[in-house]
């Protein structure tokens, strides 16, 4: 499993004092962005989009609570996988919020997927939770 910290700057919370909701997405992909580079799925090209992503709020988070976004893989297909990601308050381990999401390895040039690699594959697999 992948983790990041993000701590909640002032600028991401709005009127109600909370965590305005699009920022969940943020840290999704910024979480995602580091998980690309960690698992070594990218190198000077970017070849991936976001087909989908959701993000259910459970609980609200604000200024200046530090949270751990953990991603893991669900599931891979041939030339996507997907990806959850729960949000938990560092302090309490309490969780804030769960997000998913699918991305696809995409051929800018053809305009259409591309199919992973065997190493691509096996690095994506090392991060599926193991089965009990």
């Amino acid at each position: 499993m992948h983790e990041m910290e993000v701590t909640v700057r002032f600028c991401e919370t709005d009127m109600l004092g909370h965590v305005n909701n699009s920022n969940f997405f943020v840290y999704m992909e910024d979480s995602r962005i580091r998980f690309f580079n960690e698992v070594n799925l990218v190198g000077d090209d970017w070849n991936f989009i976001l087909a989908s992503a959701k993000c259910d709020f459970l609980k609200q988070v604000y200024f200046n609570q530090t949270l751990i976004i953990k991603s893991s893989v669900a599931k891979i297909g041939k030339s996507s996988f997907h990806l959850t990601q729960e949000m938990v308050e560092k302090d309490s381990g309490v969780v804030v919020a769960e997000g998913s999401s699918v991305i696809v390895q995409f051929d800018f040039e053809k305009q259409k997927s591309l199919p992973f690699t065997v190493e691509m594959r096996q690095r994506l697999e090392e991060h599926m939770p193991v089965a009990k």
